[in-house]
């Protein structure tokens, strides 16, 4: 009779650190915090790292938000208050608050986490899984705590294959055929190979996999030491490194696939060309990321809201949507939008036309606007007549243009525009 082992997943608490800023978003995170930053239509980024905990079956989860977080507590209050203690569940929104020191601000990520030791350590999980709130992915944690237990070691670091150059910019792990790591080292010019697959590295995802006891006692003897940056990157994975056991665990063995012969769908939507490519990939037709997967649903704060509506039909006048997203409450009056993605609640008049446009809740597209390549942040109301996309250099006076032509739009820059 096979046996059959209790999801460790049942045991474990998720520890998302969410107080990044994402400064080079720009203007998207002038007022809220990247994890806070809208995607897909419907959902926030944060909402990837909680539903994958979720779906995976770890009903215990932990926040620590820092950088202006108001709009990401909101969020999390309205859309994740289901989890329900009287089932052993729990859902701890942690703001850096004077608990541990009189200094306020969370030093780093570990500190992150000692400074909520004592909430921690109320709910008695075994397994702690301290995840990034910041990248668009699906992952079933069960399968890397699986390994994590097997594998005997002391960290268990969610790690992605990437080709070997394209590594710089992370943290890259120096692993032998068995996947130990036997060197971290923080965004290096030349990153070291992976044994049997020298042309690709494997590069940190900010995910990790502790015991709850080896990680207590690990941020008490980094909180005791001088001179560190209190950091998992920089100063508590390079120490188990160094003096105990620490595994690769390779996002490809635990992904969730669109279906059997797609690939490993990660995205860190951290610059702006970035966050409207991940968007506008959605309107594929068959899309690497799939939203509409039952399997492994994301989950959000609905909002309940009106079906989207197209009106008008005369030429010139058409309301029209082709490859594109449409999210509830939008009223397409007359316009024509195409390889789009509309937000809640957005309105588009008579004689527009939007084109490669990502749009945020809450926008007015008044009449004869042309938009191509952009994102228009929340709330935009866009006047008449504006046409962007179409003349660089008078596009990047006016607004936020990046190096690959994608043009970010603020209530301010329009304002601004009136002077």
């Amino acid at each position: 009779m096979e046996n059959h082992r209790q999801p460790l997943a049942r045991d474990a608490m998720a520890y998302v650190l969410a107080g990044g800023r994402g400064s080079r978003l720009k203007e998207l995170t002038d007022k809220r915090a990247k994890p806070a930053v809208y995607f897909g239509g419907k959902t926030r980024i944060i909402d990837f790292a909680l539903s994958n905990a979720l779906n995976s079956g770890i009903r215990r989860i932990g926040v620590a938000t820092q950088y202006k977080a108001h709009s990401l507590i909101r969020h999390l209050q309205r859309g994740w208050d289901f989890l329900r203690p009287e089932r052993n569940e729990s859902f701890d929104i942690l703001p850096a608050s004077q608990r541990v020191s009189e200094t306020q601000w969370y030093e780093g990520t570990a500190d992150a986490v000692y400074q909520n030791i004592d909430i921690i350590e109320s709910y008695g999980p075994e397994f702690m899984v301290i995840l990034a709130g910041d990248h668009i992915y699906k992952m079933d944690y069960e399968l890397m705590l699986r390994q994590h237990v097997d594998s005997g070691a002391d960290v268990t670091v969610g790690c992605l294959e990437v080709p070997r150059m394209e590594a710089t910019g992370f943290g890259v792990m120096h692993v032998d055929t068995e996947d130990t790591i036997t060197a971290f080292v923080e965004k290096p010019a030349d990153p070291p190979g992976i044994p049997g697959q020298p042309d690709m590295a494997l590069a940190s995802m900010g995910i990790y996999v502790f015991q709850t006891k080896f990680l207590m006692d690990l941020l008490h003897r980094d909180a005791a030491e001088t001179g560190s940056s209190r950091d998992f990157g920089k100063d508590l994975i390079p120490y188990i490194v160094a003096h105990g056991k620490a595994v690769a665990h390779r996002f490809s063995q635990s992904c969730i696939r669109t279906s059997s012969d797609s690939g490993s769908y990660w995205r860190d939507v951290g610059t702006v060309d970035a966050y409207w490519a991940a968007n506008i990939d959605l309107t594929d037709v068959i899309p690497e990321l799939d939203l509409y997967d039952t399997y492994w649903p994301i989950w959000t704060y609905a909002e309940i809201k009106p079906p989207a509506k197209f009106v008008h039909d005369e030429d010139g006048r058409r309301g029209s949507a082709v490859s594109s997203l449409i999210s509830g409450d939008c009223i397409i009056s007359g316009s024509s939008i195409r390889r789009s993605l509309l937000f809640t609640g957005v309105r588009a008049h008579s004689f527009s036309r939007l084109e490669e446009a990502v749009v945020l809740p809450e926008c007015r597209i008044s009449r004869n606007v042309r938009l191509r390549k952009v994102v228009v942040d929340r709330g935009v109301i866009v006047p008449e007549g504006l046409v962007v996309g179409e003349d660089p250099e008078l596009d990047a006076r006016r607004f936020r243009r990046t190096e690959a032509g994608v043009c970010l739009i603020t209530q301010a820059m329009i304002d601004r525009l009136a002077d």
